[in-house]
């Protein structure tokens, strides 16, 4: 009887069977060649890549690989983004490189997963420009690492499994953060919104919650842990809770996430402005824990525009939503993105963006220039703008969010604030830099045992996007 007939069939008791017998595989091919198999992911893309590349090193530690940063390892998964095209090309550069490697190494196996993985003609791409892949499998069944390790290893054949849907989630995967003292936590999966520009629907599938219990669960765990700060992560976390049997709402799960004892500070990513509701404000406004930073995509300022993105909210709302959290939280910071060169955007389009820019004032904003993506509506409408147009409006769009950007930053000179001290500044010896509750970066004197502890911070200097400061006891 066969691993695959005798595997559980319901998980994640199946994959714990398959990181069983993958444990056992290793240990047999280590005794061979006389040392330990690493492995190695890297991540490209959202949060959401990120937090999933946690769950797939967790599952290849318990396996047995050792985790490496080098991409030399026995074992390379690529976690791929697909929003915009730079993100393929970036990948298919890597995996030339990845095959110099395999090449010297007759033990080394090369994975590609996530959104990229979505897309039929980019898998047919890879099976034919790029053989020397081992392993492929998509957004949906990240799960099925084990198994497809497994298969790869026993049989010395590929193995591909990409699901067009998600089968449930599965909950209780192994995972190895990145970070002690901090951690993302999924709670919806997948969209419903189909912004015309935008291929996430498309490859991350319909959007699916996580039930309250399992979230609350989970973080339970991460602060019995060490964990202080957690993300709350979805496409669009204001749809949290549709679906479910018990229907919940995402204000309502925020503020059952305060009360959680010993969870210092509380942050989310990526409300919609579509539906995003006063009961949000209120409860973020009342909360004990919840940042007060809101990244609040704006896309365009132009209603228009908004139309064709399909975002389905137009200028005025847009300033209003904001115009409330103002008059609820004065303290909230507000952070956004942008999209320069939208099909059929004329410069009065963009002027509608500058002046949202300009009245909004934004902390800090991501801004991007249109990519095209194959498979959605927005590849197909006439009106591209032509290059140069794009890099010019882009360019005066970045100077003045940067300009007000640093008067913003500069308001906040001179302030003590709490800080979350996170990482080692290894650019200047002695330092050590953190994050306020706006997400802005101060360095400050100080040691490693100070990492995931908060402290009283002066802000000393403000330079730009970033402040120097000083401990205050």
């Amino acid at each position: 009887m066969s691993n695959y007939e005798l595997a559980p069939k319901t998980e994640p008791q199946r994959q714990e069977f398959f990181i069983a017998r993958g444990k056992e595989l290793l240990s047999n091919i280590e005794k061979k060649i006389g040392r330990h198999l690493t492995c190695c992911v890297t991540t490209f893309g959202c949060q959401m890549n990120a937090r999933d590349s946690e769950k797939l090193l967790g599952i290849l530690e318990k396996m047995g690989y050792v985790s490496t940063e080098s991409e030399k390892a026995d074992l390379v998964i690529y976690n791929t983004c697909t929003v915009r095209e730079n993100a393929d090309n970036r990948v298919f550069g890597r995996l030339g490189i990845l095959n110099n490697y395999k090449k010297k190494n007759p033990h080394m196996r090369i994975g590609i997963c996530g959104c990229m993985m979505q897309e039929e003609h980019i898998v047919e791409k890879i099976n034919k420009s790029y053989p020397f892949v081992d392993i492929m499998f998509g957004t949906h069944n990240i799960h099925v690492l084990a198994e497809l390790v497994v298969k790869n290893l026993e049989e010395d054949v590929k193995a591909i499994d990409i699901w067009d849907e998600a089968d449930g989630i599965v909950e209780d995967l192994p995972v190895d953060r990145k970070y002690k003292f901090k951690s993302g936590i999924n709670i919806t999966f997948g969209c419903n919104n189909f912004c015309s520009y935008c291929i996430v629907p498309y490859v991350r599938g319909r959007e699916r919650s996580r039930s309250p219990k399992a979230i609350i669960r989970e973080i339970e765990k991460l602060v019995a842990d060490g964990v202080v700060e957690v993300m709350l992560l979805g496409q669009n976390v204001n749809s949290y809770g549709k679906g479910l049997e018990d229907e919940i709402t995402f204000p309502e799960l925020l503020r059952e996430v305060d009360k959680i004892e010993g969870l210092k500070r509380i942050r989310f990513m990526t409300p919609h402005p579509k539906d995003l509701s006063d009961d949000l404000i209120d409860a973020i406004a009342e909360s004990k824990h919840v940042c007060h930073h809101i990244h609040l995509p704006l896309q365009s300022g132009s209603s228009e525009i908004l139309r064709k993105m399909n975002r389905r909210y137009d200028k005025e709302k847009y300033l209003g939503i904001v115009k409330k959290i103002r008059e609820r939280i004065p303290d909230c910071s507000i952070t956004t993105d942008i999209i320069v060169g939208f099909p059929g955007e004329t410069e009065e389009d963009f002027l509608e963006t500058m002046d949202v820019v300009k009245r909004v004032r934004y902390d800090s904003a991501f801004t991007f220039q249109y990519s095209k993506r194959t498979g959605t509506p927005a590849a197909k409408m006439e009106e591209q703008i032509p290059q140069e147009v794009v890099t010019d409006r882009f360019d005066r769009l970045l100077k003045e969010v940067q300009t007000i950007a640093h008067a913003k930053t500069k308001e906040l000179e001179g302030k003590v604030v709490p800080v979350l001290c996170e990482t080692v500044n290894h650019e200047s010896e002695g330092l050590m830099s953190g994050r306020l509750e706006n997400n802005a970066v101060v360095h400050f004197k100080g040691d490693s045992s100070m990492i995931g502890k908060i402290f009283n911070v002066k802000l000393d200097e403000a330079n730009g996007f970033y402040y120097m400061g000083s401990i205050v006891e």
